[in-house]
């Protein structure tokens, strides 16, 4: 029960029904489309029920979907939640190999797409798949580019390892028959990059979402007359999908461009007086960018950011100079996105810092650790976050000794390095370890290595992230076997990762540096990181001839 609150809806249905009961014909979204209402959203839901179930999905089925933001991503997620099963969520970011890695995760028997969408060929990195690499795969659904409108037959692609079949689900009747799911049980699986070189599967319920949506719906007032949500983050991660549920749970209508476009999403937030967003400091600077005008969105009440970049605090101080109401945040897919906000009568600099206090209030509860004494510090002195809340996952799918190693007495060890304030709010300094923040996305470098390493003449590779051009970037250093195509390695890269993971250098190296410690010698991150950046100052004039 929420402090202050009367009522809980723990489940998709539930929250969508008081939606309902408070105004049906109420704005829910505005999309490609136009904009639909409460009650055309609830009918869609209830439609794709039926379809999903129809398809023979039931409770502890996984089905992945890989789409862009639209109504239909959201509509899934609720029919599978109504029917038990759990949807394992694709990054569209993601390319060949980190694709089949979550669908031969997860388990998914049917794969939910669609055609390709500007710069994204989803079914052109299909057929690139091995089908033996995802073998519990059974089927591709495919949506069209409208609300539902279906591809026709003929324009289904032919070759693929998977029956194809186009999804529709006009024909059935808004009848999606009762909900007797498990609020308890996995509805969504996040993937998320820490301590292996894979990704793993963060484990979420109807409770948690839900519990936390209506959390976050009053944390940061989207319950307040007027307010309008523009999602700027993908619906497949914790940070845009948790961002939209709140306001959803707000009813505050949610603007929902299918991704993100700086100028599109600079005019919708004038066009539709848009008052709350919540993305990356990277896509803070762009939107200001974007706009020459003294007071660019004259309509924001809030702009929650996460800090990724550690040369963002002028910018940030810019922004707010020019009327963007920034707030630092925290969270992660474990314990869910915009878990914590910093208050509004903050100094400016500790009100930019990431962090803050929690939604939940006292039912969330923070401490930090020396990781060498193992002893908790008091206010003031910085160690591992460690994180107890309503919020907290159930755990990483299929990886119990994952699982096992993030807890300590119930607590998620977070892998960030932070402190709490006299008062008990939370502020994040870094990331432990080597995990790196790439395109606001966390990523461990061994993903990347791995992946250059399968290249034909490569016998091992480092990779490390430096600042190029005001943001944290990949580089690689690589020991060769043979004369190396550097150009056929980018492309090869290209093919099989997300962009914001390719190496946007590729420098050779005879040995890598050493560092000596008592259990024996390691490569030195910090001298390929030094190397790095000396390597840049000598390419910047040159660039400049």
């Amino acid at each position: 029960m929420i402090e202050g609150r009367q009522t809980v809806y723990p489940r998709f249905s539930a929250l969508l029904q008081s939606r309902i009961e408070a105004d049906p014909l109420a704005p829910a979204f505005v999309h490609r489309d136009g904009v639909m209402t409460v009650a055309s959203f609830a009918s869609q839901v209830d439609r794709m029920t039926a379809c999903l179930r129809d398809l023979g999905i039931a409770a502890g089925d996984r089905v992945a979907v890989w789409l862009v933001n639209r109504v239909e991503w959201l509509a899934l997620l609720m029919a599978a939640g109504r029917l038990g099963a759990t949807v394992a969520a694709v990054n569209t970011r993601y390319r060949r190999e980190e694709v089949a890695h979550i669908l031969r995760t997860s388990g998914a028997r049917w794969l939910i797409t669609q055609m390709s969408h500007q710069r994204i060929d989803f079914l052109a990195i299909l057929a690139e798949l091995d089908a033996a690499q995802v073998p519990d795969l059974q089927q591709v659904l495919l949506l069209g580019g409208g609300s539902d409108d279906p591809p026709a037959p003929s324009l289904l692609p032919m070759g693929l390892a998977w029956p194809m079949a186009a999804l529709s689900w006009s024909q059935f009747p808004p009848e999606p028959g009762p909900d007797c799911s498990d609020v308890e049980n996995p509805v969504v699986l996040f993937s998320t990059s820490g301590t292996t070189k894979a990704p793993k599967l963060v484990m979420h319920s109807q409770r948690t979402l839900v519990d936390h949506a209506r959390r976050c719906a009053h944390a940061y007032r989207l319950d307040a007359p007027g307010a309008c949500l523009l999602t700027l983050l993908p619906l497949c991660g914790a940070f845009g999908l948790n961002s939209t549920l709140a306001a959803f749970a707000a009813g505050a209508p949610v603007v929902l461009p299918a991704l993100f476009e700086v100028d599109e999403a600079a005019a919708l937030m004038v066009r539709h007086a848009v008052t709350h967003c919540f993305g990356s400091d990277e896509m803070v600077r762009r939107l200001a960018e974007a706009s020459d005008a003294p007071e660019p969105f004259p309509a924001l009440r809030f702009f929650g950011f996460g800090a990724f970049t550690s040369n963002f605090s002028e910018i940030a101080r810019a922004c707010c100079r020019r009327g963007i109401p920034l707030h630092g945040l925290y969270g992660s897919s474990e314990v869910l996105a915009i878990f914590s906000v910093q208050a509004d009568d903050l100094p400016l600099a500790q009100r930019l810092e990431g962090g803050g206090q929690p939604v939940a209030g006292v039912q969330a509860r923070i401490r930090i650790r020396d990781e060498a004494t193992g002893q908790l510090l008091p206010p003031g002195q910085s160690g591992q976050i460690e994180i107890q809340a309503p919020s907290l996952f159930l755990g990483y799918f299929g990886n119990p000794a994952a699982t096992a190693e993030a807890m300590v007495d119930g607590y998620f060890k977070t892998g960030d390095l932070g402190h709490l304030r006299p008062d008990g709010s939370l502020v994040f300094e870094t990331r432990l370890g080597d995990a790196v923040r790439l395109g606001g996305n966390l990523v461990n470098p061994a993903e990347i290595e791995e992946l250059v390493e399968r290249y034909p003449g490569v016998r091992e590779a480092q990779v490390v992230a430096v600042p190029i051009q005001g943001q944290d970037r990949p580089v690689a250093f690589v020991i060769f076997d043979a004369q190396p195509d550097l150009g056929d390695l980018l492309a090869h890269l290209r093919r099989s990762m997300a962009n914001y993971k390719v190496p946007q250098r590729v420098w050779p190296l005879a040995a890598f540096p050493l560092t000596e410690g008592s259990n024996g010698n390691k490569i030195s991150r910090t001298q390929l990181r030094q190397m790095a950046m000396d390597q840049l100052a000598i390419e910047a004039p040159q660039s400049q001839e």
